[in-house]
């Protein structure tokens, strides 16, 4: 079956981890992804490790577990567009697809003639995304930005991690890059609407995807109640502030998450515990109750849960439907029988002669399948499309590659 987005071609300008993730997306719903990497180096992230080894030499290559969790299905072309005649075959690329996207800082690329202004010239219904740290226009517009720095000024770092007054306390990054994360996937949701008015009007658009917007949005309720009340959220480590029980519990042999967030699951839960009269007690009675008495009500249920082992209270309570969960390692994750069951990692065959682990996208459709298909090698396509795409002759590929354009 073909993918839901076939027949869509997409300028991939992208490297790093939220353009690239966005444009991945579009490549797993069937798109044509076209990414443009500069020549002996490609995307940054080729250089930052772990490495695929080689099949033949067992040494590093410059296919990075970055690289590969990024750019699965794409078609790799070396140009050096700071060269004139690299910039000209970029607009003539530009020129033959739907969509073009590109994470290089506000302004940047209008030098190079790359620009959505510039394009649009060239091709007037193109949907043109740009993806910057603050967006296309106010003080901070032209600043480079990465996930770490946006983590902490849009708020997310101020709510994660342990209260200042706990050992161990202070503001907490996300071990994944959430603000980078969290834009790729609006920036492809955002791609996708742009497609669907094209197909109503004929209309291309200029689709401006900041980073900063992405994070602020990510902070949701937290910020609406900020908005709403003044109040300032704390951070409160792995308790959840609405509810309670709700937070992480040793057991004899490890630490489990109990999120029992309305009566009834408490109950059951306190039946498990042994604590059968607890939901009888005034201050126990409702979650508002429950909330404002945390302290005393986990230093019960703690009690209880240390004697028992993990693995026995974690089958009690998910017999009792009560929610709950173990902290998982990676090895514990793709242990997991029901990770295994949904397949959520597989290999794919790399062009380096042997397999390479991938994870199965979270889109999943019961008519137009997500297509998979391998990373590609630096480069590995930049014939092919000049050729076939461009329809350009052989002299003139063999001119651009002595010229170091390609």
């Amino acid at each position: 079956m073909s993918g839901i987005l076939h027949g869509v071609k997409v300028l991939d300008l992208t490297r790093v981890i939220a353009g690239p993730l966005c444009t991945q997306h579009l490549a797993d719903m069937g798109a044509t992804v076209i990414k443009i990497e500069k020549p002996g180096e490609g995307d940054d992230t080729r250089r930052m490790g772990p490495f695929l080894k080689n099949a033949s030499t067992q040494s590093d290559s410059n296919d990075s577990a970055l690289y590969l969790a990024y750019n699965r299905g794409k078609q790799s072309v070396t140009i050096d567009f700071t060269k004139p005649a690299g910039a000209k075959l970029i607009q003539e690329l530009a020129r033959q697809c739907d969509v073009v996207v590109e994470n290089f800082k506000t302004g940047s690329l209008k030098k190079y003639g790359l620009d959505y202004d510039s394009l649009r010239q060239l091709k007037p219904d193109l949907i043109y995304c740009s993806v910057t740290g603050f967006g296309q226009s106010g003080p901070k517009a032209g600043l480079p930005a990465y996930d770490f720095i946006l983590q902490g000024m849009a708020g997310v770092m101020s709510t994660c991690g342990v209260p200042d007054a706990n050992p161990g306390g202070g503001p907490m990054r996300t071990a994944i890059p959430i603000t980078d994360v969290v834009t790729g996937l609006n920036g492809a949701i955002a791609i996708m609407g742009a497609l669907f008015h094209h197909s109503r009007t004929g209309e291309g658009q200029f689709i401006d995807c900041a980073m900063l917007d992405s994070a602020v949005a990510l902070n949701g309720h937290l910020a609406i109640g900020y908005l709403m009340s003044g109040k300032v959220p704390q951070r409160v480590g792995n308790t959840n502030p609405i509810a309670a029980p709700s937070e992480v519990f040793d057991c004899s042999d490890g630490s489990i998450i109990i999120a029992a967030g309305n009566n009834r699951q408490f109950e059951a839960c306190c039946g498990v515990l042994g604590l059968a009269d607890l939901p009888a007690r005034a201050e126990f009675a409702t979650n508002v109750q429950r909330v404002a008495n945390r302290n005393a009500l986990r230093e019960i249920m703690q009690s209880k849960a240390a004697g028992i082992s993990r693995a026995t209270l974690l089958a009690d309570l998910e017999a009792a439907g009560v929610p709950c969960g173990p902290i998982n390692n990676m090895a514990d994750v793709f242990g997991d029988p029901q990770v295994q069951h949904r397949e959520l990692a597989f290999s794919l065959p790399h062009q380096r002669g042997m397999s390479a682990p991938t994870l199965r996208s979270p889109l999943s459709f019961s008519e137009t399948p997500v297509r998979y298909q391998s990373p590609p090698q630096l480069g590995q396509h930049t014939q092919d499309v000049l050729r076939n795409l461009l329809k350009m002759e052989e002299p003139m590929i063999e001119s651009l590659k002595r010229e170091q354009v390609i």
